[in-house]
């Protein structure tokens, strides 16, 4: 069953700027292209860090009082007040740059953002090179899957193919990315599979799971530690 990659979302006419782009035309780029950052690149595509509007924005902040210092100066405070003197894109930029690749999963992609605090996300192959850039916007993407495609899928690859159940032992229906499963099947551990693959499926939103079993087999699979056969 295949899940949607960062591939599959990403732009991939990516705006860049370089090292020794000037401040001034850093903030061309962002408004001609509509985008909140840009990647900084070196000649062969590796990412060097990236220009965003907030590292931008020091230079209004800090506007009128450049110099202004405190004895007793924070980390963050510094670097607001260097960024707010820097004229190009190399004393502009935050370094290094959080990337990911264009085969990984759009949960980790979105959980890496989360975990980051950023935005966006350079995309790199597996030279280092910049490919794309995915934003939170692209990850929400995936969401717009009609309701008939998430069936589809559900359908084909978590019934037909992985558990191999036999049409209209379940029945599948989705509303609003909602998936809502019905019917019968031979085993506990089939039944809960079913949900857990159902949800794994991009686009869905919820898995209502109300198969019902003959046989629950998941006390069976529980094994006594003492009586375990050990794996080599």
């Amino acid at each position: 069953m295949r899940t949607w990659q960062v591939d599959d979302v990403m732009t991939r006419d990516v705006a860049t700027v370089g090292e020794e782009t000037p401040y001034r035309r850093i903030v061309d780029v962002l408004i001609r292209r509509g985008v909140s950052g840009v990647p900084v690149v070196d000649s062969f595509q590796r990412v060097l860090g990236v220009v965003s509007e907030a590292d931008l924005l020091h230079k209004v902040e800090w506007a009128g009082r450049p110099d202004e210092r405190r004895v007793f100066e924070g980390r963050r405070r510094r670097t607001a007040r260097e960024k707010a003197g820097a004229l190009v894109a190399r004393d502009l930029m935050t370094a290094p740059a959080v990337t990911t690749h264009a085969r990984a999963a759009l949960p980790a992609a979105a959980r890496l953002m989360d975990q980051e605090a950023v935005k966006r996300l350079p995309v790199l192959d597996d030279l280092g090179r910049l490919v794309g850039i995915v934003t939170r916007g692209d990850l929400l993407r995936v969401h717009l899957r009609t309701d008939a495609e998430i069936r589809e899928e559900v359908v084909r690859e978590v019934l037909r193919r992985v558990l191999a159940v036999r049409d209209g032992l379940v029945t599948v229906q989705v509303r609003a990315g909602e998936v809502t499963l019905d019917g019968r099947l031979d085993r506990r551990s089939a039944v809960e599979l079913a949900g857990r693959l159902a949800a794994q499926v991009s686009g869905v939103v919820a898995v209502h799971n109300a198969i019902g079993y003959d046989v629950d087999d998941t006390t069976l699979m529980e094994l006594d530690p003492v009586h375990a056969t050990p794996v080599a």
